[in-house]
């Protein structure tokens, strides 16, 4: 059984821990309400982007002539992986259930004979897989010390992807990050964002109305599909950012809990071992002045 003192320092320990935790909890909460709003804010901007460019994609008479953005290298042999992550731990299992999708991602495709290479946007994801995907990871994309991610950092990421694609170094680039529902909710995502995949409005599968464009939609098309590749990656890249928070408010919350929980079992152990050891030493004297 541990002596009384090293209860006590268990006990000082566990209490500087909580109030760790404690703090990064209202941290956490305090960052998430800026990080939320402007997750949210981006959602409509890059729905509105994915439904337009879709209507132009739709109205193309001649697919073979579609910007290679959308119509695509014509294989799908190389695939990049895109992992979007934090660049800091303690948000329990954020980072590592985005790493794990796109894992999972990676090893169906080389089932498939395809050859498989990772970005990691995020240092957290860049250790993950670096355990067991060590000869596929790219060079590792960080922003340490950012205080709020903007468009520059997608900006960023957007122009290496082109100019990958540009190269021919990958056919298909897939996205992964974690959407934010809410504080204890945030969902793994894959997105294709190279050659860009639209879903099929309801309003163009019911025969919605028609349009015209000018200049043509292939011209369009190239100056648009360029800025959607590093609009869609802001939106992951803000989505993450909120998750994040969120992720971490919950974890330290758990943490605190359990650090209280731990301090109270602790202490019932340190009362109970001190109420021993004074009845063994008044035990000790009694049986003392009776031998006296």
């Amino acid at each position: 059984m541990a002596s009384l003192k090293e209860l006590r320092n268990r006990i000082s320990s566990v209490r500087a821990t909580k109030k760790i935790t404690r703090a990064m909890q209202m941290v956490a909460a305090s960052k998430l309400r800026r990080a939320q709003e402007a997750a949210i804010a981006a959602r409509p901007y890059a729905e509105r982007m994915e439904k337009v460019l879709a209507n132009l994609a739709a109205g193309i008479a001649d697919p073979s002539g579609a910007p290679r953005l959308l119509a695509g290298t014509g294989r799908d042999d190389k695939h990049l992986l895109v992992v979007a992550t934090a660049e800091r731990g303690l948000c329990g299992g954020f980072n590592s259930s985005i790493a794990r999708l796109a894992r999972q991602h990676a090893n169906k495709l080389k089932a498939e004979g395809k050859s498989v290479k990772v970005l990691c946007v995020g240092r957290k994801g860049f250790e993950v897989l670096r355990r067991d995907m060590k000869d596929d990871l790219l060079p590792l994309i960080a922003f340490p010390g950012l205080k709020s991610i903007g468009y520059e950092q997608a900006r960023q990421v957007g122009e290496q992807l082109l100019d990958g694609f540009a190269a021919d170094e990958f056919d298909v680039c897939t996205l992964f990050y974690s959407k934010f529902e809410n504080v204890v909710t945030q969902v793994p995502t894959a997105q294709q964002i190279i050659p860009a995949h639209f879903e099929v409005s309801e309003e163009l599968d019911a025969g919605g109305a028609s349009y015209d464009f000018e200049p043509e939609e292939n011209d369009i098309l190239d100056a648009l599909l360029p800025g959607n590749v590093s609009i869609q990656i802001l939106r992951g890249l803000l989505e993450n950012a909120a998750s994040e928070q969120g992720a971490r408010m919950s974890a330290m919350d758990n943490a605190t809990r359990n650090a209280g929980e731990m301090i109270d079992g602790l202490t019932v152990t340190y009362n109970r071992s001190r109420q021993a050891q004074i009845t063994k030493e008044l035990i000790e004297i009694i049986s003392g002045a009776e031998a006296l």
